[in-house]
């Protein structure tokens, strides 16, 4: 692994100068020093725009309908899970390399199937049986 690098996979590393980061201070109970030291971090990744990755990857990390992908093709990644900003940098580190992994794993093509005829009587038989329920409610004599 280069130095200043985050490793993805043998052959896939992402240089230091492609991730920025944002330390800000985090949400939530933090005792004394909530309101004084920044903690959380808020990693950037343009995935649009990287070089490091491959055109294929590139595409599918963009097609992810993921919240966390801006409209620009930008990644943003939150960590503020730690007490301290090194374990919370990891951490957004840790969580960027895991989704650009799980983008590397081509996904399996659906196969069509048909439903079989059993199942088909079956779902025809639930029909006619729902739709007498509703028949019977209407026809009774109110009189």
């Amino acid at each position: 692994m280069a130095a200043g690098s985050l490793q993805i996979t043998p052959h896939l590393t992402i240089p230091d100068d492609e991730l920025v980061e944002r330390f800000v201070r985090a949400s939530g109970a933090g005792g004394q020093n909530v309101n004084k030291v920044a903690t959380a971090v808020e990693l950037r990744f343009d995935v649009a725009g990287s070089p490091s990755l491959p055109e294929l990857l590139r595409s599918r990390l963009l097609a992810r309908r993921d919240r966390r992908l801006t409209d620009e093709g930008v990644l943003v990644i939150e960590a503020q899970r730690f007490r301290t900003q090194d374990r919370n940098r990891q951490d957004a580190r840790e969580r960027l390399a895991q989704i650009i992994a799980q983008g590397l794993s081509v996904p399996k093509p659906r196969v069509a199937t048909r439903p079989t005829r059993a199942s088909r009587l079956r779902r025809l038989d639930a029909k006619k049986t729902r739709s007498q329920v509703k028949r019977n409610r209407n026809t009774r004599d109110w009189d």
